[in-house]
This record gives structure tokens, C-alpha cells and sequence, in this order.
């Protein structure tokens, strides 16, 4: 693709197209794709079910996630090697809404969480990836991180809470009173398992630190259960009930079946009856999952291309995101993107086309039907402990510590709204909230750019003496709303008492309404006060905006000049014409 287009460019199965049907696509890439897709979809199971879990429902829903999303989205969309399921992020959106509406409540609002991402594929919004700043993003991923940490606290320490507050406020007090009755079986197993996540990197192996984790953790459970101790399991927490009315525990070993995304209901959660109401009360949860959805998979493309030096179609991959979460409420799955972790691990691996995404699905469905019954001896508290460490993973801590040390006190206070609004209120509201404030720190910051100087005793630009009661004065900056008024009101001051001026004006890039007004405004007041203006050097935006406005020379008030040379010439002859008539 040319520069720059992959910012507009628009296709179904985009990626799927330029690799695997390109006629490039061999058994050699296959045996790259076929090992990288198990290796990820290995890394995908537990975090599958633990981000599931995260979200208020049971685990087999993460993995039929990971197995419709992961697949229908590889298939469809424009990164190459992008690897969709659950995500971290999506946890304190997808939480509330569980707690509120039930696991039906859920897909449907993933359901139009899809339709809004097709429709801002159509709408070629994918470009307007480039315009959030690094600051909103760094803000809302740290607060995101903080609240799953505290989310998992209850669960690490076996805290015997049956419901945790809504509010961050009160649910910190809350766990801290309740500390004093911790489990200490659950937090022995929470340690292990953080603890070999820790130090398992340093053996420098092939295999993620997780897997063995979550195997000593579970061995370790099952020794303390041999005890006489009591440890939460999936098993032991989670249950189903099959087709033929058999109960089981666990994660069912079973296909994930079609089902009207309304009508979906599991044990004590509520049902729901589709309804207009009901679409208008999920429709804000939908449109933040959109928004969250496209913005977390458009910057894990932008990361991958970094990394492999290929490009992604922007708008082809909301197409393809927009599509799997159409698809994957139908079949129980809940809101799936693009997780930046599995994919880069999937880089690493040696991932060359969609094809490996899709591998892992493959693979995620395989351990669902063959291996559901060990998933089932999972700790709680390990799960728990996983995620503390996916918390710690997303925050980008060491890039927020960078930001704060050495970024602009804008982006310091941008990168702070953000975060401590996520944290105290909401992640919408956190992400409007911050772009707001950074477009207008930014409006302020170009607005004090523009300044105006008087360079009538410049021998570079005025080569002769100018005649009595003139100045030349040069604006550099653009003049829009934010900025206009206060320059040509300066301007005004300075002219007090001054004849006429020449306007040097080809530092001048942008001429908006509020320019416009402001100029008007100058205009009115010199002709009041019989001052002339001689503009001169008008580049091409503000020459169009002036011609638009119907801005005209006024003999004796106002006059253009192509160039500064122009004026000051006129003026020298004018003023020679004027000492003639006067002898």
C-alpha cells in the first residue's frame, strides 16, 4: 500500500488476502503459523478464563471467545498478525454490566458494540487513531490496571466478601476490614503462583511463566485439599447445565452452541426480554465498548507494524473487530479485541500471516473439548494472581514513570485526569474527558505561539527609514479564535497614535472566522481613528479566507501588497509624492 493509505483503505479479510491468497503463501509459512497459533493459543487458555472470570462470568465464556472471535476476526480483518479475545482493558466496562444485566446483558450489548464498529469501519474512521495522545492512552491503561489489581485482591487473599462494592471508594475500605480474615491456603497459593511468574523469565525458556505457574498452583491446591484445607477451584465455583438436563462442574467439554444472545441465561442471573428500553439503556455500554474496542486494536496494529515493518489497514481491521463481535454473542462468547500480549507474542513466535491467529482458536477449542475436566482443578486465587500480573503488564509502568519525568506539564495533567478519573469514576467518561483537555491545552499552547513584533528598525527587512508615523510589524502564527483577538487587540495598543502600519504576514498560516472577526474588528476601529493598514506577504489559506469573506481594499483605510518589498516601496513613493505637493 502507498504512504498513508492503509489510514483509508477498506476490504473484508484485507490481511487474509495480501497473505495467505497472494500465491507467496506456502508449507513453509504454514509450519511458521501452525507453530506460532499453538504456542499463543497455549498462552490464550488461562488468560481466556481468567479474563472471563474478570468480567463476572463463567471461564468457558472467555474461551468461546478466544475460539469464534479469534478466528472470525483473523479471517476478516487488516493486521496480519493480530490476536483477538478477551482483554484486560475491557474488565471494568464489562463487569458492571454483568452485575446489572446478567451474562445476557453482556452479548447484547457486545452485539451492538459490533455494529458500531462495522459502521466506524464504513465511515473510514480508522485515521483517527493518530489523534490520541500518548498521554489519554498511558492514563486510562494505568487506571484500567489499578482497578483490575484491586479487583483480584478479594480472590488472592480468600476474602470471605460476597459482593464488592461498585464505588473505588468504598471498595478499598472494604477490603482492607476485611484482611483480618483472610484464607491463608488461597494466599499461599496466590504467592506461588506469583512468585514463579516472577522468577521464571530468568530461565530464559521458551515456555510463558504462567503455564507452569498455574500447574505448581494447582498441584500445590490439590495437596492442601488432600490436607483437609479448602481451596476455590474453577470447579468448585463454576457450574453448567447440559442439553439433557445433567448438571456438571467446571467448564462444560462441549461446542459452544447458537443461541439469541437475549435469551442466554445461567444460574442466578437474571433474564432479559428484548425491548427497545433495553437497547436504549445498553446502548452507552455498547458505544464505550466500541470506542474502547477500536481504540486498543488499532494500537496494537500500529505496535505490530512497529515490530515487523509491515502495515495494517486501519479500517479493515474495525471491519474485521466489528464483525467477530457481531458473531461471537450468538455463540456465548463476550467482547473480544486485540490483545497486545498474545500478539506480540505471536511476532515472536514466528507468526507470518492471519493464518496463525486462527490456529490459535483452534487450538483454545481443542483444550476446551479435551481438557476441560484438569482446567476445572484451577485455583481461584491463581487466576487472581494472574491477572495482578497482566494488571501490571498493561499499565506500562516504566512508560507512565517516563511521562511524568520528562514530558510537558500538559501532558503531565492530561496523563493525570485520565487516570484518576478511570480510577474514581469511569473509563468513558476518563477517555472524553482527556481528549478534551489535551485538544484544549493544545489550542492554548499554539495560541501563545503567535506572536506579533514590530520590526520597523530591522535594517534586514526595512532596508530605507520609514515616514513619520509608520511602523512595519510582523505576525508569525496562525490566527484563529484562540489566538486572533489577542494579537490585532495588542496590535490596536500599539498603534495608537501611529498614522499607519504595514502588516508583514507571511508567518501567518491560518486565517479561521474567529481571525476573520478579529481583523474585521481592527479594521473597524482603524478606519474610526483614520489609520491605515497595508497587509502584505498573505500566503494562500488566509489570501483564500480573506477573498471568501469578501474582504476588499478600502482606499485610505486598507490595502494588500504581494510582498513586503511591495508596500514599503509604495509607501517610500507615496511619502515623496506628499513632500513634493508640500514645497
Amino acid at each position: 500500500m502507498s504512504h498513508r493509505s492503509h489510514l483509508f483503505s477498506l476490504r473484508i479479510g484485507h490481511a487474509f488476502r495480501e497473505t495467505c491468497l497472494s500465491g507467496e503463501y506456502g508449507k513453509g509459512q504454514f509450519r511458521q503459523d501452525l507453530f506460532a497459533g499453538i504456542s499463543v493459543g497455549i498462552i490464550a487458555i488461562p488468560l481466556a478464563m481468567a479474563l472471563a472470570i474478570a468480567s463476572g462470568v463463567a471461564p468457558q465464556h472467555g474461551l468461546y471467545t478466544a475460539i469464534i472471535a479469534g478466528f472470525v476476526i483473523a479471517l476478516s480483518g487488516g493486521s496480519r498478525l493480530s490476536i483477538s479475545g478477551p482483554t484486560a482493558a475491557f474488565v471494568v466496562l464489562l463487569f458492571p454490566i454483568t452485575s446489572q444485566y446478567g451474562i445476557a446483558g453482556l452479548l447484547v450489548a457486545t452485539l451492538g458494540a459490533g455494529l458500531i464498529l462495522i459502521m466506524m469501519a464504513l465511515l473510514r474512521l480508522g485515521r483517527f487513531i493518530e489523534y490520541i495522545p500518548e498521554s489519554v492512552v498511558l492514563g486510562f491503561t494505568c487506571g484500567i490496571a489499578l482497578v483490575i489489581a484491586i479487583l483480584q485482591i478479594k480472590d488472592v487473599f480468600g476474602l470471605p466478601i460476597a459482593q464488592l462494592s461498585d464505588q473505588f471508594l468504598y471498595k478499598v475500605p472494604q477490603l482492607i476490614l476485611a484482611l483480618p480474615d483472610l484464607d491463608w491456603p488461597s494466599l499461599a497459593v496466590a504467592a506461588t503462583t506469583l512468585l514463579i511468574m516472577l522468577l521464571w523469565p530468568r530461565l530464559r525458556l521458551p515456555v510463558p511463566g504462567h503455564l507452569p505457574a498455574l500447574l505448581a498452583a494447582s498441584l500445590l491446591a490439590w495437596g492442601l485439599v488432600q490436607a483437609g484445607f479448602e481451596v476455590d477451584t474453577i470447579g468448585s465455583r463454576f457450574s453448567y447445565i447440559l442439553a439433557d438436563g445433567s448438571q456438571g462442574m467446571g467448564i462444560p467439554s462441549v461446542l459452544p452452541a447458537f443461541q439469541w444472545p437475549w435469551m442466554y441465561v445461567e444460574e442466578g442471573q437474571p433474564g432479559l426480554t428484548l425491548s427497545w428500553q433495553l437497547v436504549k439503556d445498553l446502548l452507552p455500554a455498547a458505544f464505550a465498548i466500541a470506542m474502547l474496542g477500536a481504540i486498543e486494536s488499532l494500537l496494537c496494529a500500529v505496535v505490530l507494524d512497529g515490530m515487523t515493518g509491515q502495515r495494517h489497514s486501519a479500517n479493515s481491521e474495525l471491519l474485521g473487530q466489528g464483525i467477530g463481535n457481531l458473531v461471537v454473542p450468538f455463540f456465548g462468547g463476550i467482547t473480544a479485541t486485540a490483545a497486545l500480549a498474545r500478539s506480540a507474542a505471536n511476532v515472536r513466535a514466528g507468526g507470518v500471516s492471519p493464518m496463525s491467529a486462527m490456529l490459535h482458536a483452534l487450538t483454545v477449542l481443542a483444550a476446551l473439548m479435551l481438557f476441560s475436566d484438569i482446567l476445572a482443578f484451577v485455583p481461584m486465587s491463581a487466576m487472581a494472581a494472574l491477572l495482578l500480573v497482566v494488571a501490571w503488564n498493561m499499565s506500562e509502568a516504566h512508560k507512565a514513570l517516563h511521562l511524568l519525568r520528562t514530558a510537558p506539564r500538559t501532558d503531565i495533567w492530561v496523563f493525570l485526569t485520565c487516570f484518576l478519573l478511570t480510577v474514581a469514576l469511569d473509563m468513558v467518561i476518563a477517555i472524553t474527558a482527556g481528549i478534551l483537555l489535551a485538544a484544549m491545552l493544545f489550542v492554548k499552547d499554539i495560541a501563545e505561539m503567535t506572536k506579533i513584533t514590530d520590526i520597523t528598525q530591522s535594517k534586514r527587512l526595512i532596508g530605507k527609514p520609514l515616514p513619520q508615523g509608520w511602523s512595519v510589524f510582523k505576525i508569525n502564527g496562525p490566527l484563529f479564535f484562540a489566538a486572533a483577538d489577542r494579537v490585532f487587540g495588542e496590535l490596536s495598543t500599539l498603534c495608537e497614535d501611529r498614522q499607519g502600519f504595514v502588516l508583514y504576514m507571511d508567518g501567518v498560516t491560518l486565517l479561521d472566522a474567529g481571525g476573520l472577526a478579529a481583523l474585521n474588528k481592527l479594521i473597524s476601529q482603524c478606519q474610526r481613528k483614520n489609520t491605515q493598514i497595508w497587509i502584505a506577504d498573505l500566503q494562500f489559506q488566509p489570501l483564500r479566507a480573506l477573498a471568501k469573506a469578501g474582504v476588499k481594499p478600502i482606499p485610505g483605510v486598507i490595502a494588500f501588497y504581494a510582498s513586503l518589498a511591495d508596500a514599503l516601496q509604495d509607501l517610500a513613493d507615496a511619502d515623496a509624492q506628499k513632500q513634493q505637493a508640500s514645497e
